[in-house]
């Protein structure tokens, strides 16, 4: 059995053991650092700040029978503020003609281009590889369980909800974007450019070209970067796509991977937020449901069941207090 919930100061072991599993910016193996973040969630679902910048939230998957976290999302409320702005760069073209000579060019142009008031974003997403292929789909559950929280606490959030997918990057790991662009103009290496990012924007806005930049200037292997997805995350660019996310026609700086938007309120599984009441009994092609057991600490479960008006019918028994007859607040996934 699995359950999603808010980390904990105890977590700090398993996230650090996760954080060794993948290259991640946003869960490196540091323990400090993972203790810092851990403490800015746990303010942050305890009370929300003034300036939503500053609020972040952690929420982990927890393998009950095995009694540790196998899996975390993220939400940072506000991505782009005056101390530290959103950076993106602008995909655009620009059309070419000379009369003269009867010949024209369509260019892709990129142009840098920076929000004081970002949106919300969403990341952080990672799962123990061996829990891959599970029935109960759990890096989707992993990823929905913060649209069910938005949705229910929207006061905490922007209108707008922003994800930033990762590019395809070459066979020694480097981004083509980067090596065409960033190396020149800011001379360090992608990752360290990416990790003082997190700390400070201010070398982005003083070093990076400010003017117009010509695809047809770059190598092909930067140009067929701008905007793409790597092979992995071709299935996390589907799954927004299928509830509403769509592309931004703009890129990270540094890599080149699409920004995907949607509003809070137009998200597909947000829509179908509502109180059920769980009953037991048969079920024919179930669909699955995250349901919410403790809204004071917001415990979240995923079942298989058949929706009917505000009944939730359920065919396997559960815990958490989803005794026969227990209104929850439901949502499709």
């Amino acid at each position: 059995m699995f359950k999603i919930r808010p980390v904990r100061a105890d977590d700090l072991e398993d996230l650090y053991d996760l954080s060794g599993l993948y290259t991640f910016i946003n869960l490196p193996p540091d323990k400090e650092l993972i203790s810092s973040k851990i403490e800015s969630s746990l303010r942050s679902f305890k009370q929300k700040s003034d300036n939503l910048s500053n609020d972040h939230y952690i929420f982990v998957l927890e393998d009950l029978e095995a009694s540790r976290v196998i899996g975390c999302s993220m939400i940072h409320a506000r991505h782009g503020d005056e101390e530290e702005p959103h950076f993106y760069l602008k995909v655009g073209q620009e059309n070419k003609f000379s009369e003269s000579i009867n010949t024209g060019f369509i260019h892709g142009t990129l142009k840098l281009g920076y929000d004081t008031d970002g949106p919300t974003e969403i990341g952080g997403l990672i799962l123990d590889p061996t829990y891959r292929g599970n029935p109960f789909k759990l890096g989707k559950v992993l990823s929905f369980s913060r649209f069910l929280y938005m949705g229910l606490n929207k006061d905490r959030f922007k209108e707008t909800i922003h994800s930033e997918l990762m590019p395809p990057f070459d066979a020694d790991g480097k981004s083509p974007l980067w090596e065409a662009i960033g190396r020149r103009f800011l001379n360090m290496e992608y990752h360290d450019a990416d990790v003082l990012s997190r700390k400070n924007k201010e070398f982005i806005l003083s070093l990076f070209p400010s003017g117009t930049i010509y695809e047809t200037l770059l190598p092909i292997e930067a140009r067929d970067a701008v905007g793409k997805v790597g092979a992995d995350t071709e299935p996390v660019k589907r799954m927004l796509e299928s509830i509403g996310f769509k592309y931004t026609h703009e890129v990270d700086p540094f890599d080149g991977g699409p920004h995907y938007r949607c509003q809070l309120d137009d998200i597909k599984p947000v829509k179908t937020i509502q109180q059920a009441q769980i009953k037991k009994g048969k079920t024919s092609s179930p669909k699955f449901y995250l349901v919410v057991t403790d809204n004071k600490e917001f415990e979240i479960v995923c079942l298989k069941g058949n929706l009917n008006n505000d009944i939730l019918t359920v065919d396997e028994p559960s815990s958490f207090g989803l005794d026969d007859g227990a209104v929850k607040i439901i949502m499709a996934i």
